[in-house]
């Protein structure tokens, strides 16, 4: 076969793969596709368009292809070529504000935090201000690493009224309800010089789909997520892969279930809400401690089930907060039948602690009792939210690698 025709032939490959690009790149990204035989595969193309796919995400600079592959042990045949997303290649800026301060990253493909900022442990009453220095720490890292930024994501404790990007109740940070969010922090992305869109969203939500694309999540088709942070607890779904936000972004307020109705009063006017009987504030006053300064309350709830457990009022108060929060897991599996449910932040201490009691609760209060049981794990992933707010920015990306990079 002539140069010519080659070339020719090679085109026309990458012309018929180019629709499948981002799913491709999706693969390699959540470690689906680690060798093109697998890509193969998964994307039902022969394997020169495969081929000519990841050749055009490499070039790219999104994913690299091992020229020399090796044979797995006890393999046959000749050895496909491993693939991984590139470890010099772009990055978005991720950001995270919660009651105890706020944090700034750089985040690659695969989940993979190339570089953060020093957590600041204050947030002024001003979302503009607080948000112009998250911006501030993301451009000083871009500037110190290099690296080429391609979008900007930012994790909010508060519900996301979708599509104006309003952060709806920011209990825990003492802004106004309402804050236009996304829209401020667009703002100061594109005044620091920094291309590519920029999102916000629920960072329980984002740790959702942080943790369902590359950690505890992955493979559930519907997953329950329940989580306590810094303040407050927050829930989030996917379902069949995707984030299920509802009809404008407000789904899984989890935080005001009523788990005892002679409870506390919650800020939503109720009382004993999930949120504030089973968040680290409750934990430390049932366990009969003062809140201190120096730490925050999520590391001081957890440092006092690792290290005083066998205090009995430590104990006791492990207890109730498991019960409770049994109780609202039980009625979410009513509800959504999920086929995993993971939990975050001191939920995940709490499940460490006691895993048994946990789950003997939820199956006693579900309608499908122990035959039913829904796997019930830890997270796995260090700063979920993070890597969630940048999964936001990396979707453009994964839906048309070659138009949002152009």
């Amino acid at each position: 076969m002539s140069g010519k025709a080659e070339g020719t032939t090679s085109r026309t490959r990458l012309d018929r793969g180019r629709g499948a690009l981002g799913p491709a790149l999706e693969l390699v990204h959540t470690g689906r596709a680690p060798t093109r035989a697998v890509l193969t595969a998964e994307l039902g193309v022969t394997r020169a368009t495969a081929g000519a796919v990841a050749a055009e995400l490499e070039a790219l600079g999104l994913i690299s292809v091992d020229a020399r592959p090796g044979a797995a042990a006890g393999s046959q045949g000749r050895p496909s070529h491993r693939l991984d997303v590139a470890e010099d290649g772009p990055v978005v800026l991720a950001a995270q504000v919660h009651a105890d301060g706020f944090r700034a990253a750089l985040v690659g493909l695969g989940g993979r935090i190339a570089a953060t900022a020093p957590g600041c442990e204050t947030v002024d009453a001003d979302p503009a201000k607080v948000l112009g220095s998250v911006v501030d720490a993301g451009t000083e890292l871009l500037r110190d690493t290099g690296r080429r930024c391609v979008g900007a994501g930012l994790a909010v404790p508060s519900a996301v009224a979708e599509p104006e990007g309003l952060a709806l109740n920011p209990l825990h940070l003492a802004w106004p309800a309402g804050a236009p969010v996304r829209e401020i922090f667009a703002e100061r992305v594109r005044a620091a010089g920094i291309a590519g869109p920029a999102f916000a969203g629920n960072d329980v939500n984002l740790a959702a789909l942080a943790e369902h694309r590359h950690g505890a999540g992955r493979g559930a088709r519907d997953l329950l997520c329940v989580a306590t942070g810094h303040r407050g607890v927050g829930g989030a779904l996917v379902l069949d892969g995707r984030l299920h936000t509802g009809s404008s972004g407000l789904a899984l307020e989890v935080g005001h279930l009523t788990v005892n109705p002679e409870g506390r009063p919650c800020h939503c006017g109720s009382r004993g809400c999930l949120d504030v009987e089973a968040d680290p504030l409750a934990f430390l006053t049932a366990a009969g401690r003062d809140p201190g300064p120096v730490v925050s309350l999520l590391q001081q709830a957890n440092d006092l089930i690792r290290d005083q457990y066998t205090d009995p009022a430590v104990r006791m108060a492990t207890e109730t907060l498991i019960d409770r929060l049994g109780l609202g897991l039980a009625g979410l599996v009513n509800i959504l039948n999920p086929d995993r449910i993971i939990l975050g932040g001191l939920h995940r201490t709490l499940l460490d602690a006691d895993a048994d009691r946990l789950r003997a609760v939820v199956a006693d209060r579900c309608l499908w009792g122990r035959s039913g049981g829904v796997p019930i794990l830890a997270c796995t992933l260090d700063h979920n939210s993070l890597v969630g707010a940048a999964e936001l920015a990396w979707q453009p990306v994964l839906d048309d690698p070659l138009g949002a990079l152009a």
